[in-house]
């Protein structure tokens, strides 16, 4: 997708993990409209934060399989994010969800319960690692964080896996270096604007709504996360080795067009089976 943006006006961006559909093997079937009579019954979608793409996407989907599929009855259930909704499908807890790649390959590395019945579906999109500051910060760098208050995510999300890995690959420690709070995008903007904080990471599709009203609002700054880190992350392990550098387009959060900023992405193609 990226190669076919413009290239005026582009930015530099760490792209987060691309995100796909992860389901349980058996689950596939019963989904597809095979016979006359469409699949019924209740099935769960774990989605993610109120204000967040993954929420977007359980409830087109429920709008969608509503129309085509009126008698299933999709639930949706909100949760931190990635982490705990690879989790609540390796467990029984929900029948299908959005996870980002680094997520579901490090709950299979640890051999996490019903790791072994994960299967990819399709890959979504691409997340986009976003690390905000207000416009009059000193944070240049991720390094520049030491000693800082940062937003990184609740436990069970995908954005604290990312932000882990960013912070590690830049040097610092993320339960020592930094002062981290759990926090996620529905409170993360309001409190990098009453100086509660003083950056905070997210990684999801463009635009995320909640980054975009805080830019309209409020002034604020991407910090660049180098392509340098890009080797560091791949270093860490086969959980990191899905992101990569691309270019986020400059106007998706009504930042003037001559910021830059870099991000990387992690794919989930290599978990379709």
């Amino acid at each position: 997708m990226f190669q076919a943006l413009p290239h005026i006006g582009r930015r530099r961006a760490l792209l987060g993990s691309a995100a796909g559909l992860v389901v349980f093997g058996l689950l596939l079937w019963w989904l597809l409209p095979l016979g006359e009579e469409s699949p019924g019954g209740t099935i769960t979608f774990s989605t993610g934060t109120p204000t967040g793409v993954y929420q977007k996407y359980g409830e087109l989907l429920q709008d969608a399989l509503g129309k085509d599929m009126p008698r299933l009855d999709v639930k949706l259930l909100n949760s931190d994010g990635s982490q705990e909704n690879v989790r609540r499908v390796a467990t029984g807890q929900a029948d299908f969800t959005v996870a980002a790649a680094d997520a579901v390959e490090t709950y299979m590395l640890q051999d996490k319960p019903g790791a072994d019945l994960l299967r990819s579906c399709a890959r979504l999109y691409d997340d986009y690692v976003h690390l905000v500051v207000p416009r009059t910060s000193s944070v240049r760098s991720v390094a520049d964080l030491r000693g800082k208050r940062v937003a990184v995510g609740p436990t069970g999300s995908g954005v604290r896996l990312i932000a882990d890995h960013v912070l590690e690959a830049a040097g610092l420690d993320p339960t020592k270096d930094v002062e981290p709070l759990a926090d996620g995008i529905s409170t993360m903007p309001e409190k990098l604007r009453n100086d509660e904080i003083d950056a905070f990471f997210w990684s999801g599709g463009l635009p995320t709504s909640a980054v975009l009203k805080l830019s309209d609002s409020y002034d604020i700054r991407l910090v660049p996360i180098g392509s340098d880190l890009i080797e560091k992350l791949h270093e860490q392990g086969d959980a990191s080795r899905y992101y990569r550098a691309a270019v986020m387009p400059a106007d998706v959060h009504r930042f003037p067009s001559r910021q830059k900023m870099r991000s990387a992405s992690t794919l989930m193609d290599g978990y379709s089976r």
